[in-house]
């Protein structure tokens, strides 16, 4: 009885280091500059050789220029994540710059890998998140330059400039590849289309409204 508590015990020990290392788990070593020449498929990026190591694979320049903002949303992503920083591999953590016109919005989308953390530099923000099923509560918020808000991993949500200058923000992520699911492309823009005999019935719209919508993306 005494073997079988231990092994019990030993099982959740185990489980329990599992779960909480399902996301970016502790480096091994210093660092894990990403090998953005190896061909290998791996759950984040290869290695490359640490004595081959440089200042240039822990740093990027130019977060400081703003971002072009003349597309339909009226908004731009700069993202510094580990495409952008080799440095960033196995560290769990990401940056982006998100600039708004004047009314522009950063649409509902969701990060599946990161929970966000945003600051405004410049400008007035309408942020929020909506909970997940059933309830899909809005939780929102008027963020003013110095506010800070949380959007928790997985869940939808956006940020809309309503004001009439133009609004920046600096958000970071905790993970190096926090990924992006802009709900609108990935609904009515997927490749190959979802047929619009699934669209008209989730939404309940006509086929002629499905395909319309369809037709922006």
């Amino acid at each position: 009885m005494a073997n079988q508590s231990c092994f019990r015990i030993l099982y959740l020990l185990v489980l329990s280091c599992s779960i909480a290392l399902a996301f970016e788990p502790s480096p091994l070593q210093d660092f894990c500059i990403a090998d953005k020449t190896s061909s290998a498929l791996v759950n984040g990026r290869v290695c490359k050789d640490p004595k081959l190591a440089a200042a240039s694979d822990f740093f990027f320049s130019g977060l400081h220029v703003p971002g072009n903002t003349s597309n339909a949303q009226g908004s731009k992503v700069t993202p510094v994540n580990v495409a952008q920083i080799p440095g960033l591999n196995t560290f769990g953590i990401s940056l982006v710059r998100i600039d708004y016109a004047p009314w522009g919005m950063n649409s509902p989308h969701t990060h599946p890998r990161a929970t966000e953390i945003l600051t405004v530099l410049e400008g007035t923000l309408e942020v929020g998140f909506v909970t997940s099923n059933p309830d899909n509560i809005l939780i929102k918020k008027v963020l003013q330059k110095g506010d800070v808000f949380v959007f928790p991993i997985g869940l939808i949500h956006y940020q809309r400039n309503i004001g009439y200058v133009n609004a920046v923000a600096i958000a970071a992520l905790s993970s190096q590849n926090p990924g992006a699911i802009t709900i609108a492309n990935a609904v009515f823009g997927s490749n190959p289309a979802i047929g619009s005999e699934v669209l008209t019935k989730a939404f309940q719209l006509d086929k002629k409204t499905v395909d319309l919508i369809q037709a922006k993306f």
